[in-house]
């Protein structure tokens, strides 16, 4: 075998074990970004902090110990992390004691950053410029890991502010960066970084980066409840996923079911999702979220609201999924009530009700909001005890539409009138 073949041989072999692989050094256009700050580690906090709050009750069922995992977050932050600014937000949050000599680690830490900070400068005086970026780098990662937030996004901002940096390195410091904002929860300073590396996306940019910046999108996509953006972007990316420094594959491809469940046509959802190669590699390892999207499809009403009970636990230890918890629960409902509804003109409220496994009174009060709100197109004859569908007509639902829109660009005509006359 040649050096070439044995080359591709290797790089195959590399991206198959991506896939299994969490939070290990991924690949980054050849190239391996830091594993730090290591995002299972967010998440664990999140965990840790809904245990020990008002919702604690809400994770039953998701099998998380608390104790052991309250061990090994503080062994990874005091030990592993060596992060005094991290312990010290965990103690005064989580109720810790003070196990570490924190006041040695900061010490400790100002020798280092002084150490990396001349070789900065004798990279300058004795290198040239990638030497001089891989320098600042380590500076970065290093305050990724064992800093504190704001001394990590300072020092890449050096790293941004280097002259000379090419589009794709500096979308490599944009993605970091944003990996830091994302880990304490800065979600607004996430999405500014991923604006500005999406940006560069569009003028250029390699494969490898653009695959990976969509899953950074899509996630923050997530945060701000924009899920059907997040359903599209994480669908593309199922084949080609090797962002493992943000999330693992498995925690992947459930952010791609539960977000696609409600957009996808049902013969991509038997398509993309049931019967999806790469999905079905790993179903064993996410049996609710499977069968939630199993039962929906084979019409199984019964199992698919015990499935959307098992799921709940898993919304809320997801530090994506846990501030729209409510409402992909509501969605969920929605989505099962809406399907059942369409394949009927009439259905006894009784049928209705022995076909999800729950009472006519809890169906009752169920329906009677989502049809107030608009979002079934039904109503209940009480007296009767049917529930009868409304097919909306489509033409005039898109006159409908485009009325209430004309009114309101009227209006906005109007006050700018009102503005310029003045």
């Amino acid at each position: 075998m040649s050096s070439e073949e044995e080359k591709s041989t290797v790089t195959t072999m590399e991206v198959d074990d991506t896939l299994k692989t969490e939070n290990v050094n991924p690949s980054a256009s050849g190239e391996s970004t830091s594993k730090y700050p290591d995002m299972a580690l967010a998440q664990s906090i999140n965990q840790l902090s809904m245990m020990a709050g008002s919702e604690s009750g809400l994770l039953e069922g998701s099998g998380i110990d608390a104790e052991a995992l309250a061990k090994k977050v503080k062994s990874q932050v005091g030990e592993e992390y060596e992060n005094p600014s991290l312990y010290q937000h965990l103690q005064s949050t989580l109720g810790w004691t003070d196990d570490f000599d924190l006041t040695k680690m900061k010490e400790k830490h100002v020798e280092t950053v002084k150490s990396l900070e001349q070789k900065v400068e004798d990279a300058k005086e004795n290198a040239g410029d990638m030497e001089v970026l891989d320098a600042r780098f380590e500076i970065a990662r290093f305050a990724a890991k064992s800093l504190s937030k704001d001394e990590a996004l300072g020092a890449f901002e050096k790293v941004l502010a280097l002259p000379k940096l090419s589009s794709g390195k500096k979308m490599d410091a944009l993605m970091e960066t944003a990996r830091v904002a994302s880990f304490y929860g800065d979600l607004k300073k996430s999405l500014e970084l991923i604006g500005e590396a999406q940006k560069l996306a569009d003028d250029g940019g390699d494969w490898d980066r653009r695959n990976r910046l969509k899953v950074y999108s899509a996630l923050n996509n997530l945060l701000t409840r924009d899920v059907k953006t997040a359903a599209s972007l994480l669908i593309g990316c199922i084949a080609t996923f090797s962002c493992t420094e943000l999330c693992s594959y498995e925690d992947f491809i459930v952010y791609t079911i539960l977000s696609n469940i409600f957009y996808l046509p049902r013969t991509e959802i038997k398509d993309k999702i049931i019967d999806g190669p790469e999905i079905l590699s790993i179903a064993a390892d996410i049996p609710v979220v499977h069968k939630l999207v199993q039962s929906l499809y084979d019409c199984d009403y019964k199992s698919y609201l015990h499935a959307m009970v098992e799921v709940h636990p898993i919304l809320m230890s997801d530090r994506f999924l846990q501030p729209h918890a409510g409402y992909l629960m509501r969605e969920l409902h929605v989505l099962g009530y809406k399907q059942f509804l369409d394949s009927y003109k009439s259905v006894t409220m009784e049928s209705m009700a022995a076909s999800f496994g729950i009472s006519v009174q809890y169906l009752d009060l169920q329906l009677s909001r989502f049809i107030a709100a608009g979002r079934l197109s039904a109503k209940i004859d009480k007296f009767g005890g049917v529930v009868e569908t409304n097919r909306p007509d489509l033409k005039n639902a898109q006159y409908k539409e485009m009325i209430q829109k004309g009114d309101l660009l009227l209006n906005r005509i109007q006050k700018l009138g009102r503005v310029v006359d003045l």
